[in-house]
């Protein structure tokens, strides 16, 4: 008995360690993620002067500034906001919904070259975006819709990384037997997907429009070969924009305070979506 009581002290002080040492890498992993934040929204209080002179912990008196010249200045901020939320959010909602729509009819239903699609489908992850840029530019300039947000939203349709983790999860989370249990009761099937698959699958589709609305929204690469007028232009664009110019107009504060604008949007879609994302993520990561 005493060995036995021994036994589990010696357990439970084990657990209690390693308990510790995850809080403390935790914390520490969260200080290193925070701390770049910290250095953003510092340097977007200070001017190009002091900017110059190296990083200080201390914020600066330049903030009201900054974004005063920022607002002011030749660079359509607001209207690259508004087209940033517009491409950003429609490729989001286009994104997870049809992409959820193709692993349910993958996972629900049983048909000759459900495999063949599916591998396909995976096979198109491999595929750079870069590798088909070309082309790509050449059927926009084809069809006219240059300087068109058309482009940009329409083809997040297809998203084979969000239909996987989609897949992926529905396997663990949506069983087949709930599925005949709606049909049994006379539901059809595009009521089934909305009322009964959505609904559960409600955390993935979660976790993945924030991340499909980071990465619309943080994309320089596609936009920049599409939109060329000032009016049309995204965010990413336009910081790349003040970046460039010329050194006697470069303002290194108005940069950091266009990047901290840029940011706000980010955060106030993690902050509504975030209470899903550890659920989603590992009810995702675990085939059941």
């Amino acid at each position: 008995m005493a060995g036995t009581s021994v036994k589990k002290k010696g357990s439970g002080s084990s657990i209690h360690a390693r308990r510790v040492i995850a809080y403390i890498v935790l914390i520490i992993i969260s200080f290193i993620c925070l701390f770049w934040f910290y250095v953003l929204f510092i340097n977007a209080t200070r001017s190009n002067a002091e900017l110059g002179r190296g990083f200080t912990v201390v914020p600066g008196k330049y903030l009201g500034t900054n974004f005063y010249n920022l607002f002011h200045g030749s660079l359509p901020v607001v209207r690259g906001m508004v087209n940033s939320l517009i491409i950003a959010g429609l490729s989001a909602f286009l994104s997870t919904y049809f992409s959820t729509m193709t692993a349910y009819a993958i996972h629900a239903y049983r048909f000759a070259g459900r495999k063949a699609v599916f591998t396909f489908i995976l096979g198109i992850m491999c595929v750079p975006t870069q590798v088909t840029a070309l082309g790509f530019v050449k059927l926009v300039q084809g069809m006219g819709l240059e300087n068109n947000f058309i482009p940009l939203i329409v083809p997040s349709i297809a998203a084979p990384a969000t239909f996987f983790y989609l897949k992926q999860y529905m396997d663990s989370n949506l069983p087949g037997e709930l599925l005949e249990a709606a049909r049994i009761d006379g539901a059809g099937e595009v009521r089934i997907f909305n009322t009964v698959a959505i609904p559960l699958m409600k955390p993935a589709i979660s976790v993945q429009a924030i991340f499909t609305f980071v990465a619309s929204w943080n994309n320089y690469f596609t936009p920049s070969l599409i939109l060329h007028k000032d009016n049309t232009k995204t965010l990413p664009i336009l910081i790349a924009q003040l970046r460039a110019a010329d050194w006697l107009k470069f303002d290194m504060g108005q940069v950091y305070a266009m990047i901290a604008f840029s940011i706000f949007p980010v955060i106030v879609v993690y902050l509504i979506l975030s209470k899903n994302i550890v659920g989603g993520l590992a009810a995702g990561a675990v085939k059941g």
